[in-house]
């Protein structure tokens, strides 16, 4: 019988080609005009089991590198599904607000045929550009969609900024000098823009004066590696973030606290509820804040406490499998893995999220899912876990992955494209 404290990698195997090959559960029927994400989280995670090459044909990859080419937008960028394609031939500027491109579908179709080892030069990387350029605020954001007449629609927040620079750094290449024609974003508004999104107590919030969340942490740290600001040692290349400053220590701090033994969500008693009501009543503020219980910190815990330790997202949430990544990926952009515990965050993964059919839950004895599946094992990749490709945090893939984009003669400037 398996130690319930190890990677069961047959059955995680088994998990994501069941998603490559059959049909997913019904409950992915509202995603799929994101099926370029869940794409990338399938393929992708077959790859961080060192199981893509083994588990499909030659004439498969082709398919798969295939189907991506085909979301491909002339005008630029790639569409999250092929739902909205009309051809071809019956587009025309008036109508392609309909079927348009849009940003994370972009950067996840990329990074798909990175990791099924495209070469990319099919990409239309001129008018992918061209078009990541217009999609940019004049705060230095980015949208999701040009919408009619070329507006920019979707929400004002990081995640964007993060797909937007991570398809620039893809499609720009080490030497951009056979690009110089083509318009670049204006990566010093988009560097004001990610420090205006920094709150009071260190983390990264979706837009500027609002709550820090583990994930937009993430995507404000990642932008700024894609942009060359976080060379390998981890030292931040923008004054607000360097080693010595006030925000840096901040942001260390908040991202260590995001460790928590809460794993579940606490049954709450029907007469402690109709007391609590009670006394809110009668007790005031100041009362209720002095009456509020220290609770001690990780450190502070009894050691039986600390056999299993999870990520949340926020302050006073339970532990979610896919802060596991998006904690330890921002510290690992940062070099400072070292403040968390890595053996109860490996604990909590194996023993409380694993599922018995493969594939990771989001909470404890919760039914696996592609996106909580994939940060678990990216996750679990950050620290060296055996039978796991290991993770490069800011492109989210194995290090494989990234030197395989990183070798392409176009990338590197020892050709011209």
């Amino acid at each position: 019988m398996a130690d319930s404290s190890s990677l069961r990698k047959d059955r995680q195997i088994k998990y994501f080609l069941r998603c490559l090959k059959t049909f997913l559960p019904h409950q992915y029927t509202s995603n799929d005009s994101s099926r370029m994400t869940l794409a990338f989280f399938t393929v992708a995670g077959l790859d961080l089991l060192d199981a893509l090459d083994d588990n499909i044909s030659p004439a498969e990859r082709k398919g798969y590198i295939d189907w991506i080419y085909h979301c491909q937008v002339p005008s630029g960028g790639f569409r999250g599904f092929p739902g909205t394609i009309f051809g071809d031939s019956k587009r025309t500027s008036e109508n392609e607000c309909w079927d348009p491109a849009n940003v994370p579908a972009t950067f996840f179709a990329l990074m798909a045929l990175i990791v099924l080892g495209d070469d990319l030069t099919r990409v239309r990387r001129r008018e992918c550009l061209l078009w990541l350029a217009g999609m940019q605020r004049a705060d230095g954001s980015f949208g999701e969609v040009l919408g009619s007449e070329g507006r920019i629609e979707g929400s004002n927040d990081l995640r964007f900024c993060c797909c937007a620079a991570g398809v620039r750094y893809i499609l720009r290449g080490r030497d951009a000098s056979n690009l110089r024609d083509v318009g670049d974003i204006d990566v010093g508004r988009l560097i004001s823009h990610i420090e205006e999104c920094q709150s009071y107590d260190g983390g990264f919030s979706v837009s500027p004066m609002t709550e820090s969340h583990a994930g937009l942490t993430y995507c404000a740290l990642a932008s700024l590696s894609f942009l060359g600001c976080i060379p390998a040692a981890g030292v931040c290349g923008v004054p607000f973030l360097a080693p010595t400053a006030t925000n840096f220590e901040d942001l260390v701090r908040w991202l260590a606290w995001r460790q928590t033994v809460d794993l579940e969500e606490a049954e709450e008693d029907e007469s402690d509820a109709e007391e609590m009501a009670v006394t809110d009543v009668q007790t005031s503020i100041d009362e209720k804040i002095s009456a509020l219980p220290d609770i001690p910190s990780l450190s502070q815990r009894p050691c039986e406490d600390l056999h299993w330790a999870g990520f949340n997202g926020r302050s006073n949430k339970i532990a979610d499998t896919c802060y596991s990544f998006w904690v330890t990926g921002t510290l690992g952009i940062l070099d400072r893995l070292n403040v968390v515990d890595a053996e109860v965050n490996r604990r909590y993964l194996l023993e409380k999220t694993q599922h018995i059919i493969g594939g990771f839950g989001k909470c404890v004895d919760d039914p696996p899912d592609l996106l909580h599946s994939y940060l678990g094992l990216a996750s679990l990749g950050l620290f060296g876990e055996a039978g796991i490709a290991r993770v490069d945090p800011t492109f989210c893939t194995s290090k494989r992955a990234r030197r395989h984009l990183e070798s392409l003669p176009w990338w590197a400037g020892s050709e011209s494209h």
